[in-house]
């Protein structure tokens, strides 16, 4: 059974009760690490003669973990257990994200400006030169983040309600990261053409669209059909800001183990929205070995039952995932965990490079692939080498808006990739720093800069 490490996204705030006497906060903290919680901030909430009110903050691995700490700390008699609460519970009552004006409404005259009837002139003035709604509203920096709930993490299709937590994170690190002001959009349908129709018809207000955790093949002709309709770049996060990262990611770590795009053997489990645009870019990248495979294996150009994406990606050679990864330099994982053992990894070819991004659980645990890998990378945040799109999507957003830029193109992604990638020097290369922090700062300034560079010399902005 794969035993997770604890992270804060399954953290708790204990509020303990105990007597005022030497080593009754030994007594919570030993039946903490009993259950295997970590231990974060302690915190005296009341002191009074005769006992103490502390709050634990405790990191668990699952809700059935959180649960059995609670139980294991209840099971001190001479505690006394107030709350116990869910810190990302807590952190998502109300929402996560709010509208707030830019422009204070304190008098008369300040109303007659914002709102009627100074207001009119304003709408006239769009109306007569309508590309002034760039200047004059806030479409230059409005992003929708849209969903149709069908691919939500790895969650599955939990619909548009269930879907509405994510984009609001999105939002959310749009605006911390980006300071662009973005909105969640939640579609109450899973048909193409009233997406797209819907996304067409509030269009108007937004800079750009960010498609986001939509599933695949219904995706592709999403956002091909809105690119095709709309003048404002159109993004599916989940395939090209998951490509951008990992190809920075694999650029870096090349260099480590001295191999080249162009001659390693790369094989993609997944061949989903992300496998099929990882493949894509690292094509255009320069890769020339890549073998992608789905649940029933190798995407072999002999099946039956593939898609038109899938079929563009298929390969002569056929057998499962275990013959693919047969002496191959590279694993990239965008599929599901624990699919991936250490006899897999050590039929790889030498100093093999490994991606394991499915998420909660890796493919494999770097604690299982240790000793056997050059470079690991996931998709969490309590590993190195984090492969997350918050690398690429707010950067290139605001790259793209300040421009004007009229879609996203592969010059502009690629532009992205090398500056992701370029950011971490030689110096500070390493087995476990192959990819900025996404708290880096530098990272929206280096890849806006890029985009836009992009942008001007392939003649695509306004």
């Amino acid at each position: 059974m794969t035993r997770l490490t604890p992270n804060s996204s399954y953290s708790l705030i204990l509020r303990i009760h105990l007597p005022n006497e030497p080593g009754m906060l030994a007594r919570a903290i030993d039946a903490i690490a009993l259950a295997g919680g970590n231990i974060g901030a302690i915190e005296m909430v009341a002191q009074e003669r005769a006992f103490l009110v502390r709050d634990i903050v405790v990191d668990a691995a699952s809700e059935e973990h959180a649960h059995a700490i609670v139980e294991q700390v209840r099971a001190v008699p001479e505690l006394k257990l107030l709350l116990a609460e869910d810190r990302t519970f807590h952190l998502h009552q109300g929402g996560k994200i709010a509208i707030v004006g830019k422009t204070p409404l304190k008098s008369k005259s300040d109303l007659a400006m914002a709102y009627t009837p100074g207001v009119g002139r304003i709408c006239l003035a769009i109306a007569d030169e309508p590309e002034r709604v760039y200047e004059l509203t806030i479409k230059r920096n409005t992003v929708a983040v849209v969903t149709d709930g069908s691919a939500v993490l790895g969650l599955g299709n939990i619909g548009p309600a269930g879907a509405l937590p994510v984009m609001e994170g999105k939002a959310l690190l749009f605006k911390e990261f980006a300071n662009l002001d973005a909105f969640p959009v939640c579609l109450g349908t899973q048909d193409v053409d009233a997406i797209v129709e819907t996304v067409e018809r509030i269009a108007t207000v937004f800079g750009g669209i960010n498609l986001e955790d939509i599933s695949a093949p219904r995706c592709f002709e999403v956002e091909r059909k809105l690119q095709e309709r709309l003048d404002i770049p159109v993004f599916h996060d989940d395939q090209h800001g998951t490509a951008i990262v990992v190809l920075a990611a694999l650029e870096n770590a090349l260099k480590l183990v001295h191999k080249s795009l162009d001659t390693v053997r790369i094989v993609i489990n997944g061949a989903g929205a992300a496998g099929i645009a990882i493949h894509q870019l690292l094509t255009a990248a320069g890769a020339r070995s890549i073998v992608v495979c789905d649940t029933h294996g190798i995407v072999s150009a002999g099946r039956s039952d593939l898609s038109d994406e899938k079929r563009s990606v298929a390969v002569a050679e056929a057998g499962d995932l275990t013959a693919a990864m047969d002496r191959a330099d590279v694993f990239l994982g965008v599929s599901r965990g624990n699919v991936v053992s250490r006899q897999m990894l050590s039929g790889m070819a030498r100093d093999p490079i490994v991606f394991a991004m499915a998420n909660p659980i890796p493919e494999i645990l770097p604690e299982e692939a240790a000793g056997l890998v050059a470079v690991m990378a996931t998709g969490r945040s309590d590993y190195p080498n984090q492969i997350n799109n918050v690398l690429a999507f707010p950067g290139i957003f605001r790259g793209a808006l300040d421009c004007r830029a009229r879609v996203v193109n592969l010059e502009m992604k690629m532009a992205a990739a090398r500056a992701i990638a370029g950011l971490t020097s030689a110096a500070d290369l390493t087995a476990e720093s192959v990819i900025p922090s996404v708290f880096d700062r530098r990272v929206v300034e280096a890849v806006s800069a890029a985009v836009q560079q992009a942008a001007r010399a392939t003649g695509v902005t306004k």
